[in-house]
This record gives structure tokens, C-alpha cells and sequence, in this order.
């Protein structure tokens, strides 16, 4: 699989099948890498490359991937978002979907964000944020796992700068919702979105209907949708039926 380079930034991809471009980031938090696909709850890879061309990635400095960059401490959902539309850059892509897992999901909110002209709809999947019952679940997934294993590759890294950043991920800003957004920017988000709830300490089930409430093109899928294959199956269509209606008329750029 390919790598795109920007300055100090180094990121592995991965391109396969057809169609209009599906940029997706697996579950994982910060360790969201692309071998993570076969376990997610869908493999974006497999179930739609017949119908998009997708377009995959380990985010930066995630533990067992290849993608690596400073731990920027200063805007680290921006820099997530960077890399993300840099790639789409480096692939020649000016228009995309984007389809979030996890933590994806406030990639997906920031990217659009940022980039609202380029991302013609979102798919937030289990998308994470904050849970009153578990406020630090993200953050204290980043303490105890992702930055021990961080810094053992890393020696010119040390856990102060691992804390800042994590600190300024998850409790800074919108620490009390989806973290990488407001609640403002979601309310004037004219993105067509699909939010997919789940709810654990991480996925917020609070956060997820928040947003689908919020955000003025929203649509929400069936909650429980993954534990029934049956419903399972439904909701899978649903994801595509929704971004084959979002595909611009002149869908082969």
C-alpha cells in the first residue's frame, strides 16, 4: 500500500474499487489503522468498494500503523483534518464522501468543518463523544494506552506533551459534546448526515442523537441496528442508499 508525504508528515493509504470517491477511517481511537477493518462492526472496504472508490488511511501516529507526524499539540482535530484532506489532495479528489467509525466521527464533524464545499455527505458510524457516565473515557484510553505505546517508538516524545495533547483533544472546547466542534457549527452544518448511535463508555449514545438533532440535514438509522443481522443487513443499505443520493450528476471525477 501507498504512502502521501507532506513536510514531516507521513501517511499510509490504501485505494481500492470503483466509483465516487468513500474516504473511511476505522474504529480504534488513536489507534485507528487500517487493518482494523476486518473487526469493525462494517468493513467499508469489502462491503462498498462494488459502489465507491475507498479510500482508507492509518491517522497519524497510530500505534500498529505506518502514518506518523508530530503530536500536534496546538489543533490536533485540525491536523487529523489536514491530513485527511491533504490525501484527498495527493489522489487529484476535489469532491468526497466521508464514512467515520468511532472516533471517525469527530473527524468526519471537523473535516466538514473545515472543508464544507468538499464533503458532499458524512456517515457518523458508533461515532464517539462525551458520555456524563464516563466523562474521561477517551482520554483515559489515550493515558493508558495509546501514549505508553506511543512513546516506547518515540523517544524524542515524552508524556507531557502526550497529556497537552489529549488534554486539548478531549477536554478543552466542545469537551461536554462530540470534541472536535461546536455545537454552533453543527447547528449550521448543510451537509447531509447519517448518524449511526451506538452506546458504550466511548460511543456516545447522548452525543450521536445530539447531533442528529441538531444538524438541520441529518438523518438517523434504527437504534439497536447492529446486533440483529437482519437489521444489520437493512441498516447497511441504508448507509448506501444514502450516499448514492448525495452523488453528484457527473459522479466519475
Amino acid at each position: 500500500m501507498p504512502f502521501y508525504n507532506n513536510g514531516d508528515v507521513r501517511i499510509h493509504y490504501e485505494d481500492v474499487g470503483s466509483g465516487f470517491p468513500l474516504l473511511a477511517t476505522p474504529g480504534g481511537g488513536l489507534d485507528s489503522t487500517m487493518d482494523k477493518w476486518p473487526g469493525q462492526v462494517i468493513n467499508v472496504m469489502e462491503e462498498f468498494k462494488n459502489d465507491f472508490r475507498c479510500i482508507t488511511m492509518d491517522q497519524r501516529n497510530a500505534n500498529g500503523g505506518q502514518s506518523t507526524g508530530p503530536v500536534q499539540v496546538d489543533d490536533p482535530w485540525g491536523a487529523f483534518a489536514d491530513d485527511q484532506l491533504g490525501l484527498m489532495d495527493h489522489l487529484g479528489i476535489r469532491e468526497f464522501f466521508f464514512m467515520g467509525f468511532c472516533i471517525g466521527g469527530p473527524f468526519a464533524l471537523r473535516i466538514i468543518k473545515n472543508a464544507p464545499q468538499r464533503v458532499l455527505a458524512g456517515v457518523l458510524c458508533q461515532p464517539v463523544g462525551h458520555n456524563a457516565a464516563h466523562p474521561d473515557s477517551m482520554y483515559t484510553s489515550g493515558t493508558d494506552i495509546w501514549a505508553p505505546a506511543l512513546l516506547a517508538q518515540r523517544p524524542e516524545l515524552n508524556m507531557d506533551t502526550c497529556l497537552k495533547y489529549l488534554h486539548n483533544l478531549y477536554r478543552e472546547n466542545s469537551a461536554d459534546f462530540v470534541y472536535s466542534v461546536s455545537r454552533d457549527d453543527v447547528s449550521s452544518c448543510q451537509t447531509p448526515l447519517l448518524v449511526m448511535p451506538d452506546n458504550t463508555p466511548s460511543h456516545s449514545y447522548e452525543a450521536a442523537i445530539e447531533v442528529a438533532g441538531l444538524a438541520p440535514k441529518a438523518e438517523q438509522t434504527v437504534y439497536p441496528w447492529k446486533e440483529q443481522e437482519d437489521i444489520k443487513s437493512n441498516t447497511i443499505n441504508q448507509v448506501r442508499e444514502f450516499l448514492k443520493s448525495h452523488e453528484p450528476a457527473t459522479a466519475g471525477r
